[in-house]
């Protein structure tokens, strides 16, 4: 192979290009900063209701604003979990419910006849123990998929949960020809008990630690947001303009203002004698349920002269679906199929600006690498914490990744780069050419919903100045994703806790001018496996409807 050398005019132009690139991001923060001065000099929050703090296990929780606190609990009490049992002590996995055998039936067409397309086919299941004991409650966790390999097809089904160990689940009929039903067991009703105790009694469980300096002294200590012995002298490190919560035990030898980094220390499985029984992958999570008689159907082309047959069981309608391997949305948007040069085009004189974790940092990964021109600056942080930033000096594209804040748990990020998305997005100036993607989701799945409902409630407050300053910018929120679960995930981020994390976040922005990409429903109706970085089609997918958002003709 054959390396030219460059010539130092090379370099010098190579030079100059970063320098004009650094240059242009610094005037460009010190426009923000002075923009925010002049339109938003101080941000005032409703005063705080007179309500005694609030305790979720471990957790204390500060009184709320009223209006806040109302929607808080109407939250929860939209995502509250049909009550599960009593774990007995010693557990008996036996008398636990068990995939193996349990049963879907596919119910016959409302009214008889042929399905058709716009038909919901409904599917009853029936859980049992390992014993085959037809268990007599509810609160087991369900996925269901409709799909068609030969089309490449697929979408999501809504799971009903009748509370006496059977469930329904329906799916919107939409495409003609043969189609699979499939049903998954992701968590039995005992392991959603366990679930349940730990991020209430065990919201510490992932442990996160600081590294604090000053000249040849160095200590670490331990930090979060719910810590077990509070009565220690505590650095408290919560963010004065959002109020977002942070706590580490004070270094012995130094102050407070010396932390350096955040990082995380180990994880403390914390689980009861037997209960890792609840979690095995092959045995009782994640595992398919059997059809007890046929578990496809024929679906034929919509009849104009015959009515639609509805379910009784369920009224909203999937957000999208699967067909010839092309995400196809029903909320009124038209997905177009965006080449590299269709990339460019629609991004020309824009700025992407990314605040969240790893599954949104995808799509600054996949951006830069399919945009020729897109050239990564390396900022020496921390490869998987960012931030990370890309230019192309050429068609004026400027796409930016940053953190949301604490809770991170992947590298040690230095302390300077714990920056909250609401605060980032106050900096922002916003306008037609500035779009917003929020991804928050993937690092809560350790604490009480609580804890999510209020970090997603400031960064709303965020969204809405940008949007009241600057009507036109784009905001788009990612939903989060089911994904593989071992032991680990299933403790630490459970598909269980991402489902109710996606029902807030759904809420939260309901009616706003923003757009949310269906990332559940979206990897659930994929051929691919679940997985918590979604592979590299299905992030195109979603770069497809983030782009028909920005560019819609």
């Amino acid at each position: 192979m054959m390396i030219r050398a460059c010539s130092r005019g090379e370099y010098s132009t190579i030079f100059l290009s970063l320098t004009v690139a650094v240059i242009i991001y610094v005037l460009h923060n010190m426009e923000l900063l002075q923009f925010l001065k002049k339109v938003n000099p101080t941000i005032i929050y409703p005063s705080a209701s007179t309500e005694p703090d609030m305790h979720r296990g471990l957790c204390k929780f500060q009184p709320l604003p009223p209006e806040d606190a109302r929607e808080e609990r109407q939250l929860l009490d939209s995502i509250a979990w049909p009550e599960t049992p009593l774990l007995p002590d010693p557990l008996v996995l036996a008398q636990t419910s068990d995939p193996t055998h349990s049963t879907f039936t596919i119910l016959p067409r409302r009214g008889g006849g042929q399905w058709r397309v716009g038909d919901q086919l409904a599917v009853m299941i029936s859980i049992s123990d390992f014993n085959d004991r037809p268990k007599k409650s509810g609160g087991d966790f369900l996925l269901a998929r409709l799909h068609s390999p030969k089309l490449v097809a697929g979408v999501a089904g809504q799971v009903v949960d009748h509370l006496n160990g059977s469930y329904s689940a329906v799916f919107t009929l939409l495409w003609e020809g043969d189609m699979n039903v499939e049903v998954m067991l992701v968590h039995s009703s005992e392991a959603i008990t366990v679930l349940t105790r730990l991020n209430v009694e065990q919201p510490d469980r992932m442990r996160f630690q600081s590294l604090f300096r000053s000249g040849k002294i160095s200590e670490t200590t331990i930090c979060n947001i719910c810590l077990r012995q509070p009565q220690q002298p505590l650095c408290n490190f919560t963010d004065p303009r959002t109020g977002e919560p942070w706590f580490c035990y004070k270094p012995k030898n130094l102050s407070c203002d010396t932390r350096m980094t955040h990082g995380t220390e180990e994880f403390h499985q914390n689980l009861k004698e037997g209960e890792e029984k609840l979690f095995q992958s092959d045995i009782n999570m994640k595992v398919y349920i059997k059809a007890s008689g046929p578990a496809y159907v024929t679906v034929m082309p919509k009849d104009e002269g015959q009515p639609q047959v509805k379910s009784s069981i369920v009224t909203s309608e999937p957000f999208g679906y699967y067909y010839q391997g092309v995400w196809r949305a029903l909320d009124g948007t038209t997905v177009r199929q965006f080449d590299t040069p269709a990339i460019i085009r629609c991004l020309k004189g824009k700025e992407v600006l990314i605040y969240g974790d790893s599954t949104v940092r995808q799509w600054f990964e996949f951006l830069t690498s399919v945009i020729p021109d897109l050239k990564e600056f390396v900022l020496h942080n921390p490869g998987k914490a960012g931030p990370h930033m890309s230019v192309d000096q050429t068609h004026n594209i400027l796409v930016m990744s940053r953190f949301h804040g604490v809770p991170i748990r992947i590298v040690s990020v230095s302390s300077s780069e714990l920056r909250y998305a609401t605060n980032e997005i106050d900096g922002l100036i916003g306008g037609p050419n500035t779009v917003v993607v929020i991804g928050i989701w993937a690092h809560f799945g350790t604490f009480p919903i609580e804890v999510y409902i209020r970090r997603l409630q400031n960064v709303r407050r965020a969204v809405v100045r940008l949007l009241n300053r600057a009507p036109a910018t784009k905001v788009i929120i990612r939903t989060g994703n089911p994904k593989a679960l071992n032991l680990f995930y299933a403790l630490t981020n459970s598909d269980w806790y991402t489902l109710q994390s996606d029902k807030v976040l759904r809420a939260m922005f309901k009616g706003m001018n923003v757009h949310m990409i269906y990332a559940w429903e979206m990897v659930m109706a994929h051929q691919l496996p679940h997985n918590l970085h979604p592979l590299r089609p299905i992030i195109k997918d979603m770069i497809d409807v983030l782009l028909s958002y920005v560019c819609p003709q």
